[in-house]
């Protein structure tokens, strides 16, 4: 089994970036390295986003490096053009996406700093000088304990089992959380017939503030604050806050998007707020976020004391044959994006600083 130069793990917006900018600088797809991507087919965690998240109603979709997105149709689902885009994207290029993979783990062969990674997947084990994570979020959806919540005889779910809010109609749905989620589906599930509670553990906060280049600047200095601690990242909204978008404004004019504050448990019919209030629940949506994708670097021991993985910038301090992209401060779509110029960036340099020179063309 010969050594790529580098493996990518995932074929998401970050994985993609990075992909093309190791093209750019030189390398060879499949023969210096290849990008291994669990699902199917192309669109990583958007192909699972439900239809009614339309292209003009999802927020964070941009531009892949050397191709434009344009400007789709706003009733689309998302899922589609996102789809659409990413395979074009890497047809367009010659990626060399290797599908359906899915990583198990990452090990060392030997106990050298130099010693290659060997990338254990369903298809197959690759052997790798470097490793670039791109593994983002959608896999490893956050499920946070209350009492009581096994007794529940209702129905519960995630944000990543949603599907259709019409499967709610006549029904009361307690929804959980805080973010972006949670406010689409309170107004999504109140336009199909259902009632609904808006339970979070502190009370929404609504940017009334432009959502521009500056504002992102300023979230990923603060999510990188954590990360180069060593400390998990923090949920997105309690970074971001939520935007005070028009219709929003008129989901809290109409009482809709009003929350009921936290809960302590759930009970057998339904759920027991802070205020002693139980509410009555024929289902319970925890939009309650995701965590990094990352089990599969178990073996490597990159984890500090504080939970999470310290980098600098995109690198891991305690493996410097790992890269992090779409992790932290380059969780976002444009984040992702920037992140995989600058890891293909570093990862060349290391290459050439290894002594790899004939290896990069």
């Amino acid at each position: 089994m010969s050594a790529l130069d580098v493996v990518v793990i995932g074929a998401g917006q970050a994985g993609l970036s990075a992909a093309y900018h190791l093209v750019k600088a030189g390398l060879r797809p499949h023969e210096d390295f290849v990008v291994l991507d669990a699902n199917p087919g192309p669109g990583g965690a958007w192909r699972h986003r439900w239809p009614s998240l339309t292209f003009g109603t999802a927020h964070g979709i941009h531009d892949l490096p050397g191709l434009p997105l344009g400007t789709p149709d706003p009733a689309e689902p998302a899922s589609s053009v996102v789809t659409r885009y990413y395979g074009e994207y890497e047809a367009r290029f010659s990626l060399p996406v290797i599908r359906p993979a899915r990583v198990f783990s990452v090990v060392s062969e030997s106990d050298a700093d130099d010693a290659a990674l060997l990338v254990h997947t369903d298809a197959g084990t690759f052997s790798t000088r470097y490793l670039i994570n791109a593994t983002g979020t959608w896999d490893k959806p956050f499920w946070p304990w209350y009492p009581g919540r096994s007794e529940f005889r209702g129905r519960q779910l995630h944000t990543r089992d949603f599907w259709s809010a019409s499967e709610f109609a006549g029904q009361h749905v307690v929804v959980v959380g805080g973010g972006t989620s949670a406010v689409q589906f309170l107004l999504q599930l109140n336009q199909a017939g259902a009632t609904t509670t808006w339970v979070t553990r502190r009370e929404p906060v609504f940017e009334p503030r432009s959502f521009d280049s500056e504002w992102g600047r300023d979230v990923e200095r603060r999510v990188r604050e954590r990360t180069g601690a060593g400390l998990p990242p923090e949920s997105v909204v309690s970074v971001t806050g939520l935007p005070l978008t028009p219709q929003y404004q008129r989901g809290i004019d109409q009482g809709i998007l009003v929350s009921a504050g936290p809960m302590t448990s759930l009970t057998p019919d339904g759920v027991l707020l802070a205020t002693g209030e139980e509410v009555h629940a024929d289902a319970v949506l925890w939009a309650t976020g995701f965590r990094a994708s990352i089990d599969h670097l178990g073996p490597l021991q990159l984890r500090e004391r504080g939970g999470g993985i310290r980098t600098e910038g995109v690198r891991v301090d305690a493996d410097p044959r790992v890269f992090l992209v779409g992790y932290g401060s380059s969780a976002s779509t444009l984040g992702a994006t920037r992140a995989g110029r600058t890891v293909a960036r570093d990862v060349v340099r290391t290459l050439k600083a290894a002594g790899h020179r004939e290896l990069v063309h």
